[in-house]
């Protein structure tokens, strides 16, 4: 499996390497697996996840595919690029989820986008428990230079704390 490219992919250096895009409510905070949300993930590897507020609260990160070490040619050849998040809800409040990932060329130009409908998650008919979501980009022309991958959301019911959706595990991979 190739690396991962996301840096601090599941809150173990708190907010580091991750540009808050939207900070909203009580902001963004880290918290130890399960937590509030109550539910466990199946990958006993991942001990932390990044919790929303009753605002917008999104985060960013663009890797540069260059500065990873890969070669404009090889990334001409257009590799698979695959790309997955964790999430889910508390048992006490309902939220929503996103995620935008982009393939960018060299002047952060949109070559790829993938971007699911926003998720609700209600407490009152779904268990709100860890799920995955996966990507994978092909046959997305030449030029690809820089992935960008944001993700968030907040609680539904605008309750003053952390009862929005939880992120965790993220990943943004290039199979060469």
């Amino acid at each position: 499996m190739a690396k991962n490219l996301l840096k601090n992919p599941c809150g173990e250096e708190q907010m580091d390497f991750w540009e808050l895009t939207e900070n909203g409510g009580s902001q963004w905070r880290v918290e130890d697996m399960p937590g509030d949300c109550g539910h466990s993930i199946s990958d006993d590897d991942i001990k932390q996840y990044f919790a929303t507020s009753f605002e917008l609260c999104l985060k960013r990160q663009v890797v540069d595919l260059v500065a990873e070490g890969y070669t404009p040619e090889d990334l001409d050849t257009q590799p698979v690029v695959n790309v997955e998040d964790w999430y889910c809800g508390r048992t006490d409040c309902g939220c929503t989820y996103q995620l935008t990932a982009c393939l960018l060329d060299e002047n952060q130009e949109v070559l790829a986008e993938f971007k699911p409908d926003n998720v609700t998650l209600d407490p009152d008919s779904d268990d709100c428990s860890w799920k995955q979501v996966n990507h994978s980009f092909s046959e997305y022309g030449e030029g690809l230079r820089f992935i960008s991958f944001e993700h968030g959301g907040q609680d539904s019911r605008f309750w003053h704390g952390w009862f929005g959706v939880r992120v965790t595990g993220s990943g943004v991979r290039v199979e060469l």
